[in-house]
């Protein structure tokens, strides 16, 4: 979809809009939205006109955007997936959008726009309707053109994240790595991984025959102001392990790479804002999966730094990867991690599909990342990390247990990676709710979201 700036209006489908008490920029759409069929304009409400020639266009679309005073960049995203969403509806395949507007919302229209014209239909006879193009006739190209950017980023992500576990494996994880423009990609294989004391990551993949890719992607612009990892957790298919999920919870156990997906998606995208950090990406990638050469409850592992892992239960596999790639980035000499992760249900059941889970060692960090996703518009909401919480994860053979009690899972899952840190900030982001829909949600259809990658995208830009 071809996303651009023009003044012309002679086109398939005009948008336009219309806050709450006032007229629209259209006299003829006045004489019905207002005159004849009482329309208010209120947040998301639609109306469709079909103009019979009286101007360019051969329909126009009415968007409501509430009240002036209480409209925002985040309102904006979402009207323009509405309106996309009703494009879609009346099968139309150009329009142009003449907004009322005094700011530059290009980038979040442009986001919007993206979100809402994505399906994955990759593997359907019959594929998804998508508009050819649209047009803003009040917003700079460069606003939309990052917009466009961050819109990428989501789809890439989203499509890896949708993608079957027998096509998104670990070394497909890495092929995509290593084919990312502007950044430097180094996979390590088994035996390296071995050689770097990974027990933790090494004993989660060992019941795979898909072995497991331990991937490390750098981004530098020159003399970078901040040097920052990001960590996605790559479990691309968890059944579980011995530790077997019930069917029902593993049909959609593809998506436990989404915070691998995730920063797969920035790492693509750095190249193009060209921000003056230094980011590396990090993904322990492999696959959680039952047979003879299965780690075991019981068994007691090694991780990167040296500490012993009891393992009490190997679905909670994702927290032994994550802490070899902690251990991993905290040698790399950068002043902030971020991991991101599909970590604990006890994180979904807390928070729901609406928001993610934030914790960290520093306050400030924790702060700047969640103003950040609010100014994204990804909601989240910060866990607490006492140290009580640890108790439940004492071992009598080992330094910890891997899991603890079913009571403040999330925190429980928080203050065990927090082991696995050493000597810098760091901030842990479960979005375990936040990743995956299971029916539609706000602009978002069901499946993979892309959480996460706006909100990385401009903490890091």
């Amino acid at each position: 979809m071809e996303i651009k700036v023009s003044q012309c209006v002679d086109t398939e489908v005009l948008v336009i809009n219309m806050f709450e008490g006032e007229k629209t920029s259209q006299e003829l759409a006045n004489t019905y939205v207002l005159e004849k069929d009482g329309f208010e304009g209120k947040f998301g409400q639609t109306y469709l006109l079909h103009t019979l020639g009286q101007i360019a266009a051969a329909k126009i679309l009415v968007i409501g955007c509430g009240k002036r005073d209480e409209f925002n960049a985040d309102k904006m995203r979402t009207i323009v997936s509405k309106a996309v969403r009703k494009l879609h509806q009346i099968r139309a395949k150009k329009a142009v959008f003449d907004f009322d507007l005094n700011e530059d919302y290009g980038k979040s229209a442009a986001l919007g726009a993206m979100i809402a014209d994505y399906a994955y239909d990759k593997f359907k006879s019959e594929k998804a309707h998508h508009l050819d193009e649209i047009a803003f006739t009040k917003f700079s190209q460069e606003q939309l053109d990052e917009g466009r950017i961050f819109g990428e980023a989501m789809k890439f992500t989203r499509d890896l994240a949708n993608t079957p576990a027998q096509i998104a494996t670990p070394s497909k994880l890495a092929e995509i790595a290593q084919n990312i423009e502007g950044v430097e990609t180094k996979v390590f294989e088994k035996e390296e991984i071995e050689k770097m004391g990974m027990g933790a990551f090494l004993a989660v993949g060992q019941g795979s025959v898909n072995p497991p890719k331990f991937i490390h992607m750098k981004y530098s612009n020159g003399n970078p102001k901040k040097r920052i990892a990001i960590i996605g957790k790559g479990i691309c298919f968890d059944s579980g392990g011995l530790d077997i999920k019930p069917a029902s919870s593993m049909l959609t156990m593809k998506d436990d790479m989404s915070g691998a997906a995730c920063v797969l998606g920035v790492m693509q995208a750095l190249s193009k804002l060209n921000p003056e950090i230094e980011v590396h990406g990090i993904i322990a990638a492999c696959e959680n999966i039952p047979s003879g050469s299965s780690y075991k409850p019981g068994d007691i592992l090694t991780a990167k730094n040296g500490k012993t892992i009891e393992v009490d239960n190997t679905d909670a596999e994702g927290r032994l990867t994550l802490a070899d790639a902690l251990c991993y980035a905290c040698e790399l000499g950068v002043d902030e991690v971020i991991d991101i992760a599909t970590l604990t249900g006890a994180c979904m059941v807390a928070l729901g599909t609406i928001a993610t889970g934030v914790m960290g060692n520093d306050e400030d960090m924790i702060k700047r990342v969640m103003e950040t996703a609010e100014h994204s518009g990804e909601k989240c909401w910060q866990l607490p990390m006492f140290k009580e919480y640890f108790n439940s994860l004492k071992s009598d053979i080992a330094d910890m247990k891997n899991t603890g009690s079913r009571y403040g899972g999330a925190s429980a899952a928080g203050v065990f990676l927090q082991e696995f840190v050493k000597d810098v900030k760091w901030v842990h982001i479960d979005i375990a709710g936040t990743a995956y829909l299971e029916k539609p949600q706000n602009e978002f259809i069901s499946g993979a979201t892309g959480v996460g990658v706006r909100t990385l995208l401009n903490y890091l830009k």
